[in-house]
């Protein structure tokens, strides 16, 4: 003889009280979400500041370093300027290091890992140096970039983008940069 087991019936009120207690795991839920998205939030705030952070190391390194790198070059230097940024005509532009001699300047890029975009960033803020930055109108304009994490095919696409690489070696900064190197003018 086989037995079988009843299924329960449900009342009205029972299934008023599933959808109920339903309702309110799914808002506890919907909190977790909200505080975790927050603390997501936080946490890429903070690794973005400790990002901005290692590119202001990098350019603390280079700038003392630059007289020295581009002399090796034969490129006079002058002046070492950190952090230049202009306004003109509802355009911008923020250069970290600008290096300057009574003919040339160098626009230096600094990051803490320099990916393509970067250099692609760093081309068209040189093509509008001298529109934005008219006192140096009349100088030729080169670029570098500098970071502490370089990988060889952003070396490279530097390289061929006519950009001096200056990166870490041992315990100096160097023009990565072989000595047949032309460095694109602007």
């Amino acid at each position: 003889m086989e037995t079988q087991t009843a299924t329960p019936k449900l009342t009205l009120d029972d299934i008023l009280l599933l959808f109920k207690e339903t309702d309110r795991k799914m808002q506890e839920t919907d909190e977790q979400m909200k505080k975790t998205d927050k603390k997501i939030n936080q946490m890429s705030e903070s690794i973005g500041r400790l990002g901005n952070r290692l590119g202001e190391f990098v350019e603390e390194m280079v700038r003392p370093a630059a007289v020295r790198l581009f002399k090796e070059r034969g490129i006079e230097v002058h002046e070492v300027h950190q952090n230049i940024s202009s306004q003109r005509n509802g355009e911008g532009i923020e250069i970290d290091l600008l290096v300057v001699n009574d003919s040339d300047i160098i626009a230096i890029e600094c990051k803490s890992n320099l990916k393509i975009d970067d250099i692609r960033e760093h081309l068209k803020r040189l093509e509008k140096l001298k529109r934005l930055l008219p006192a140096y109108a009349n100088k030729r304009v080169m670029g570098a970039v500098s970071a502490m994490v370089l990988a060889e095919n952003v070396v490279q696409y530097a390289y061929n983008q006519g950009l001096y690489v200056i990166a870490q070696t041992g315990e100096h900064l160097t023009v990565c940069n072989d000595v047949e190197f032309k460095a694109k003018t602007w």
